[in-house]
């Protein structure tokens, strides 16, 4: 593909993560409200959130397969529609049971969306310039996450079902857009291979050369999830902040995070190599979580999130490119595996972060900081062992 028209292809893939995650974002300032409206509290958001996990976990290893057999543009608009199905399930919603079932769905569509749009960037992007693409690819869905939610808050004044019909209508126009505009790709891979179910695609991926890092994929989306679930209760109980505090210092953080991955990642990846900035990341997020509970103050909390965002920043699209540098022609499969981690961890997280933070308050970041150290030992040593070659 010419280079004029892989950038092109890029922006179309980078505006589809956008509007997805935007769609993500803008329903978490209404969803207490929503659930409120059914008679539910805390633990159905919590497994609401599991919901949308699992149905990521089940169907990313089918989809990431798919896309090296089908082509990437089919699966992206596919879990598009689905996507908007989804949410439009949601907003119209009557019974409990159907808000865990379109939860379900709603991850069906990123499983078929995000493997597939990984690939997709490894397929239009030189060995060279993977990085600079996993960093811009990231650098769309953390702004459409952090432009999400106080657009949300806005379109929920005319009611709280309508950002769930708003979330719906962007990303079916996301499919459109991408149906008449993105160039449909053809993997090099040719013949037919027995589909795999979901449990052997897992046990084949502990023996490829990129397993280390779906584990540190697992444990860094495993932290994020127990840090995401906990902090508003955190600061709320210890502090007292008020919901606007709350968003300013998710909000700077995710807007640092933007910049980082559309400016300075490509630069820190072409000097260190990614599989440094992974390792010096994981040290100052596992320092910033252990240290989060000894700060007072909201300047100094605000610092503390905004590195910890910082660091977790660089860690996501790292780890992307190093497994899709080291898939060869197998980036739907390797894609698809790297999501199905990334869920299992946002599964397990939340659950164990509740029940961590019932006990104690401060336990959930300490035991989060022992985790990411861990990843980082073990990281290191993966290195030295099997010295891969991704340069």
């Amino acid at each position: 593909m010419k280079q004029k028209s892989s950038k092109f292809a890029l922006y179309i893939l980078m505006f589809n993560m956008f509007i997805a995650m935007a769609g993500i974002g803008l329903v978490i300032p209404v969803m207490p409200q929503y659930l409120e409206s059914f008679g539910l509290a805390g633990q159905a958001l919590g497994f609401i959130i599991a919901a949308f996990a699992l149905g990521q976990f089940i169907f990313s290893p089918i989809a990431g397969d798919l896309s090296d057999s089908l082509g990437r543009k089919k699966l992206i608009i596919f879990g598009l529609i689905v996507f908007s199905a989804s949410q439009l399930w949601f907003g119209l919603a009557t019974h409990e049971w159907m808000l865990y079932a379109a939860r379900f769905v709603s991850g069906i569509g990123g499983a078929f969306l995000i493997p597939a749009t990984m690939a997709f960037v490894a397929d239009i992007t030189s060995f060279e310039e993977r990085g600079k693409g996993m960093g811009l690819l990231g650098a769309s869905m953390s702004l459409g996450f952090m432009i999400g939610p106080a657009l949300g808050g806005f379109l929920a004044k005319v009611s709280l079902s309508f950002p769930f019909y708003m979330a719906a209508l962007a990303s079916i126009i996301s499919a459109v857009v991408s149906f008449m505009i993105l160039p449909d790709i053809k993997n090099a891979i040719k013949e037919k291979t027995k589909r795999l179910s979901m449990f052997a695609q897992m046990k084949n991926s502990v023996k490829t050369p990129y397993f280390m890092m779906l584990i540190i994929i697992f444990v860094f989306s495993f932290g994020i999830a127990n840090f995401q679930t906990t902090f508003s209760l955190y600061v709320d109980h210890k502090y007292r902040y008020t919901p606007q505090d709350i968003a300013v210092i998710l909000t700077v953080g995710g807007f640092v995070g933007v910049i980082i991955q559309t400016v300075v990642i490509g630069k820190l990846f072409k000097r260190f190599g990614e599989l440094n900035v992974i390792l010096i990341s994981l040290v100052v997020a596992a320092v910033s979580l252990s240290t989060f509970f000894l700060v007072d103050g909201f300047w100094l909390v605000l610092l503390v999130a905004t590195i910890f965002s910082t660091a977790t920043t660089l860690i996501r699209p790292a780890v992307n490119t190093v497994v899709s540098k080291l898939a060869g022609n197998e980036q739907g499969f390797a894609a698809g595996m790297n999501n199905a981690y990334m869920s299992l961890g946002n599964m397990i997280g939340p659950a164990l972060a509740g029940i961590f933070f019932d006990i104690n308050i401060n336990s959930p970041f300490i035991i989060g900081s022992v985790i990411l150290l861990c990843s980082w030992g073990i990281t290191l040593i993966w290195i030295k062992k099997k010295n891969p070659v991704i340069q």
